[in-house]
């Protein structure tokens, strides 16, 4: 195949697998959204965590509540569990590396905070352990999943928000997940701020 077509195959089937998921990915993100403002607005924040790509996307949702996404507005709490190398070398290294994210979140999370949980598979462990330990904190988790949710899935509990991309390729799991962060932040913007 040309290489021009099996890149237009790339844009054509991302398009098609986020229209396919619109309606029912929707409902979970507008609830994920409404259960962030509630933290944010009682004064906690939202912690995020995530593996490779998914950390990517944790430090861009982190950033994009710290500054502003499309609408000017006070910063919003938010930090991403993937940042601090010292942080995590030393728990790596000293604990193990399934411990890097629930570590933090024993000692930053509070119950009012949020964890935002990602991982394509549903099945990272370090992901998995931060939500038992959010979990012990008292906190809601979002989670945001690809394929049939994994472990992930079978973790959360009453309060907790699942948004599952039901789709096998990484790839277009990780632009799914992309659109829901943006309609997350914008989602946020919308019911601290109203928008038309």
């Amino acid at each position: 195949m040309e290489l021009s077509a099996r890149i237009v195959q790339h844009f054509q089937t991302s398009a098609q697998l986020k229209l396919e998921v619109a309606a029912s990915l929707a409902e979970p993100i507008a609830q994920a959204a409404q259960l962030m403002v509630r933290s944010l607005v009682g004064e906690g924040k939202i912690l995020a965590c995530g593996n490779g790509g998914s950390a990517a996307d944790a430090q861009h949702f982190a950033a994009e509540l710290l500054n502003r996404f499309e609408m000017e507005r006070p910063g919003l709490a938010a930090v991403a569990l993937t940042t601090d190398s010292s942080t995590l070398t030393s728990i790596a290294n000293d604990y193990s590396f399934d411990q890097i994210f629930s570590k933090q979140v024993r000692a930053l999370g509070r119950a009012q905070d949020v964890l935002l949980a990602i991982s394509t598979s549903g099945n990272s462990p370090n992901v998995s352990e931060a939500i038992a330990a959010a979990h012990e904190q008292g906190m809601s988790v979002v989670a945001l999943t690809g394929r049939d949710g994994g472990r992930m899935a079978g973790q959360l509990r009453e309060g907790d928000i699942h948004i599952c991309v039901p789709a096998s390729n990484t790839a277009r799991i990780q632009e799914v997940h992309l659109l829901t962060l943006h309609c997350l932040c914008d989602g946020i913007d919308c019911l601290l701020l109203g928008a038309d």
